[in-house]
């Protein structure tokens, strides 16, 4: 019995299996049968091979015949060509004040276009300090003028929110298929 590894990946195998009846996939690739618990795995240990849970969720739980070292390197393998295949979208944080020149801005914005076509989501987000709270409408007009210039790359849908000294708008990349 290989406990210690079952316990890494926390599958079941062999007597650590509770259920009295098990749905058992064959190694031969036969269509599943319903046995008792201890009989499948006398068989699996006839054939020097392990009785693995797959899936403990369903009634009667299914499990495989099969070899425990090659499953937890098959899972293993697949989880990593999962885990290489998935996109992780950060997000990316352009900051700047409300009387910020025109040129100055299409810089951050070159910044803010490059994290899009990457597919980070970004947030923009003016910083008001003293008098400048008193006029919040200039930050407003500063972040609408960004979202048209960024129009091409980012989805309609976003809400402008001041939040103390802080107004900010989260942006999302369109999807490129």
């Amino acid at each position: 019995m290989k406990s210690n590894n079952s316990q890494q990946t926390n599958t079941r195998i062999n007597y650590q299996i509770k259920s009295p009846q098990v749905r058992v996939i064959f190694t031969d690739g036969s269509s599943p049968v319903v046995m008792d618990t201890r009989e499948a795995i006398r068989l699996a240990q006839e054939q020097g091979v392990d009785l693995v849970e797959v899936n403990g969720k369903s009634n009667p739980p299914v499990t495989k015949i099969i070899d425990f070292g090659k499953f937890c390197y098959d899972e293993k393998k697949k989880n990593s060509k999962n885990k290489k295949n998935q996109k992780v979208q950060e997000l990316k944080e352009i900051s700047f004040r409300p009387n910020i020149d025109e040129h100055d801005l299409l810089h951050k914005l070159e910044f803010a276009k490059q994290f899009l076509k990457e597919g980070h989501r970004v947030k923009l987000s003016v910083q008001f300090k003293g008098r400048e709270m008193a006029h919040p409408q200039v930050g407003r007009d500063k972040l609408e003028w960004a979202i048209q210039q960024l129009s091409g790359l980012i989805l309609p849908d976003f809400k402008i929110s001041m939040e103390g000294k802080f107004m900010f708008l989260t942006i999302l990349p369109v999807k490129n298929n």
